[in-house]
Formats: structure tokens, C-alpha cells, sequence
């Protein structure tokens, strides 16, 4: 099993990515297409996932799109790094579990923040991916959010590398309050998209014991 490696260098629009996602799904599930990770941005964007309250989200100043994913309300923009993994739980497990592929996501998100000494952690009720900064308080450098149809999971993680964090202030991030939201930049860590790819691909390929096509 081969997944297929694609990176958009242009910002995508949200409704177009969801698009091609679910084509892919489809194409999957009745003709045997292959599994796809994909690296892309997307312009500034809220998107609210199933969960969603309507009082988490304050004055948006971007547009607000509502997702099958599951999850509440977070912030996508520019130097904030996707991976939409559409993925056949049926192939990649004897038995489609949707806790452990939730656990692999997060295991992605940690050894790759490891390569930059970035200590990620998981918490429990929460989440996502989360450090503890020199000021001690904890804060969320990484979403996920995943929506399964057919037994193909589809969406994904987001990882703040130097995003306006500003930009999370509109909303309550993920329905979380009483905890703020960091990224790379925030950290004191300058990493491209470029750079992080190249380790998100070999910790993704480690963690799921996949090859990828990167032609």
C-alpha cells in the first residue's frame, strides 16, 4: 500500500479542499484509488466541526464554514501548516480503530515537534497536541479533527508554525478557554513549511509504516 504525497504551494480555499477530499473518498471506496497526505495552507479561515457552540464564536472577522469533522470551532491562515490525510482505516489496521488512528495522528505531531525540541504532549480530555511554555502555562500547537465515511478517514492536523495568533481571539479555539493557543514562532523556532514537511513525511512514514509516493 502506497500513499500518494501531494503539496498545494498556493494557499487553498477551503470549500475546494473539502471538494477534493471527498472525491478522493469516493474514488477509494468504489474504485480502489490510492490513500493520499496532503500538505497545503488555506486563505484565513474559522471552520466549526460538529461540536460547535455558537457562543465560542465572537466577531469573526473571516469567513465561518461549517465541516463534517468532527471537533468544535478552530482557525486556519497562512504559515499554518495542514496535512489532510485521506487514508482506508480497513487497510491500515486488521481492524479499523479510529482511537488508535487518532493516537497516530498525535504521535505525527509529536516526533516531529521532537526533531525541533519542541516537547509535544497529549492531554487527557483534550484535544491535540500541547507544550508547556517558558511561562509555564500550557498551550495548543496542534489540532486534529477527522471525519470517517466508508471506514476512510478524511481532514486532518493543523501545526502553527508562525500564524497571526491574534486571529484565534475571534473564537473560543476547539471550546477550550480556559488555555491559549502557540506556535513555532511563538516558541522562539523559525521553521518553513519546506522544513517541516520533510520531517512531518518521515514521522508519518515511521508511525503508520507506509511508504509514500513523493513523484
Amino acid at each position: 500500500m502506497v500513499v500518494e504525497w501531494k503539496i498545494s504551494k498556493k494557499p487553498v480555499e477551503y470549500p475546494d479542499a473539502v471538494r477534493e477530499m471527498e472525491q478522493r473518498v469516493h474514488e477509494i471506496h468504489s474504485d480502489g484509488a490510492c490513500d493520499l497526505l496532503w500538505a497545503l495552507e488555506h486563505p484565513p479561515i474559522y471552520t466549526a466541526g460538529t461540536s460547535a457552540k455558537e457562543e465560542d464564536l465572537k466577531s469573526p472577522k473571516f469567513p465561518v464554514f461549517e465541516t463534517g469533522r468532527g471537533g468544535q470551532y478552530t482557525y486556519h491562515g497562512p504559515n499554518q501548516r495542514i496535512y489532510y490525510m485521506i487514508l482506508n482505516l480497513k487497510k491500515i489496521f486488521q481492524a479499523p480503530d479510529i482511537k488508535k488512528y487518532i493516537w497516530n495522528l498525535e504521535e505525527c505531531i509529536v516526533q516531529s515537534l521532537a526533531h525541533f525540541d519542541i516537547m509535544g504532549e497529549r492531554r487527557e480530555g483534550r484535544v491535540g497536541i500541547w507544550v508547556v511554555c517558558p511561562d509555564e502555562q500550557e498551550k495548543k500547537i496542534a489540532a486534529i479533527g477527522v471525519r470517517v465515511r466508508h471506514w476512510i478517514a478524511y481532514h486532518g492536523v493543523s501545526v502553527n508554525l508562525s500564524p497571526d495568533l491574534s486571529h484565534f481571539s475571534e473564537i473560543v479555539p476547539c471550546g477550550i478557554s480556559e488555555y491559549g493557543v502557540t506556535s513555532f514562532s511563538d516558541l522562539g523556532k523559525d521553521v518553513s513549511c519546506h522544513e517541516f514537511d520533510k520531517i512531518f513525511k518521515k514521522s508519518f512514514q515511521k508511525v503508520f509504516n507506509l511508504p509514500l509516493d513523493c513523484s
